[in-house]
Parts: structure tokens; sequence; C-alpha cells
């Protein structure tokens, strides 16, 4: 009952002028992210984009639900991809979606004043509706998009960090040095277990200096793994000395029971490598 090529045709020219009246509406003093850029191209791409989504919200007075739908995946995954929108708080762009729906909304108003009598309140209230519906999905959909976009991000981040956190360096020959910094929690503990293991393996190393002097805190499950990486090392042939091991990271060890008896240990980096 929402289909009308009438509404479709008014809507359709109308749509650059929505574009201009939209952008015009963007208070430039407290604007961010894509909304903020005093950049020529950038304000252009900003409008280009906004009259697609024009050239695909418009397309509901004309097509079936589905299709509709599935032909706003493209520009929805254009737009949560540009770097401007990127760069722009979620809940922001969530606001100018609702300023471009109250746009139609008005628009719709318009054109049953300028065709009274013309179209029963039925029609008029599903077209109302069909726009409520439209901008509901589309925003759900956005939000969906972006979030697995930014999960996605996040979790090449931490394996980028995980690598520059644990890295395992060769100093000579078969030799190596693992400096482990900052905290470890659970998962760090862990990513460091299987990290060392593949690297020392990789670059055929029999002798690892593990230093722990950049490790203020320390808790008992990543006190057990840690050693854990050390009885590992030694199942496949890496002899291991233990360096910077702080005072309160020793009494934890005693307290779980944990056995020094074969482990090279250093009071520091320095004295390790001195080590024969």
């Amino acid at each position: 009952m929402h289909r009308n090529m009438d509404l479709y045709k008014y809507l359709i020219t109308k749509a650059e002028k929505l574009t201009d009246d939209w952008y015009k509406s963007i208070d430039q003093s407290t604007a961010v992210g894509v909304y903020a850029s005093k950049d020529a191209k950038d304000i252009n791409r900003l409008k280009s984009q906004n009259y697609s989504f024009h050239e695909h919200l418009i397309q509901v007075f004309l097509e079936d639900e589905h299709e509709f739908f599935k032909a706003f995946e493209v520009w929805l995954n254009e737009i949560v991809t540009d770097n401007g929108h990127q760069s722009t708080p979620t809940h922001i762009i969530l606001q100018e979606f609702l300023n471009v729906q109250r746009q139609y909304l008005s628009m719709i108003e318009s054109f049953e004043r300028e065709n009274e009598g013309t179209y029963t309140k039925e029609q008029i209230y599903s077209w109302n509706h069909i726009i409520l519906k439209a901008f509901s999905r589309v925003m759900t959909r956005f939000v969906e998009v972006h979030d697995q976009l930014s999960l996605r991000r996040l979790k090449s981040q931490q394996e980028l960090i995980n690598d520059l956190s644990a890295p395992v360096i060769k100093l000579h020959q078969d030799v190596g040095l693992l400096p482990v910094v900052g905290e470890i929690d659970t998962q760090r503990a862990k990513y460091l277990l299987e990290n060392t293991l593949m690297e020392c393996t990789k670059k055929c190393i029999t002798h690892l200096y593990v230093d722990l002097s950049g490790v203020n805190v320390i808790d008992t499950m990543v006190a057990m793994q840690i050693f854990q990486l050390i009885d590992a090392l030694k199942i496949v042939g890496v002899k291991t000395t233990l360096s910077g091991v702080r005072p309160e990271i020793a009494l934890t060890a005693v307290h779980l029971g944990l056995n020094f008896k074969d482990i090279h240990i250093a009071g520091n980096l320095s004295q390790a490598l001195q080590m024969k």
C-alpha cells in the first residue's frame, strides 16, 4: 500500500534540496568528526553520500521491501568503512539519521497538502510508517555493521599489541631475549606462551633470556603460566634464564610451591647476559 509513483517522483525531485537543507542545518560551531570538516573535498563527499542515501531510500516507494533493504547494504558498507564516519562518534551519526528522517516526514506532509483530497488517510499513514520502518532498519543495521568492523579492528590492534609486547629478539646465533613489560593478565600470559614457543622454534633459539624486570604485578594464575612457559621451552630444547624477578613475584611462586631448582636465575638482565 505504501508504493506510489507520484510520491517517488516528488521526493526524487526534492533530493538535492534535501541534501542542501540538511547540510545547512548542521551547527558548525558544535559539529564533530566528518560533519566538522572545512575541506571542500570532504564536504562534497559528505553531500554526495547524503544524496546517494536519498536515491536509495526513495526506492522504498517503488520496490519490494526485501529488495530495497538488500540494495541498501551497499550504501551502508560504504558509509561504515568511510574514514570520516569512522572518526565520528556513533551517536552523532545516528542523530543525523534522525534529522533526515524528520525531513522525510515533513516532505510527506507537504506532498499531502499539495494533493489534498487525493489520497486516503490509510495511504498517508502507510507512507509515514514505511519511512519510520526504513530508518529504524537502516540505523540498526548501521550500528551492527559498525560494531562488527570495530571488533575486527580491535582484535587486529590487540594482536599487534601482543606482538609488540612479547617480542622474542634474536641476540646472536641461537640466543634470544624475551623482555616482558607491563601488566600481564591471563589472556596475555596465554599469548606469551604460544608466541614464545613458536618464535623460538622459527628462529632456532636454544637459549632464551626471559626478563621480568618490567613487570610490576603478577597474580597466581599468571605466575603459574610463566613457569609453564619455562617447562614448555625445556621440552622443545630451549634453555631458559630468568632475570628481574621482583620479590612479590618470587613470594607468589613460593606460595604456589613452584620449583626454582632447575631454572637459571639472575638478579637483572645484565647479570643474566654475563652468565655462561
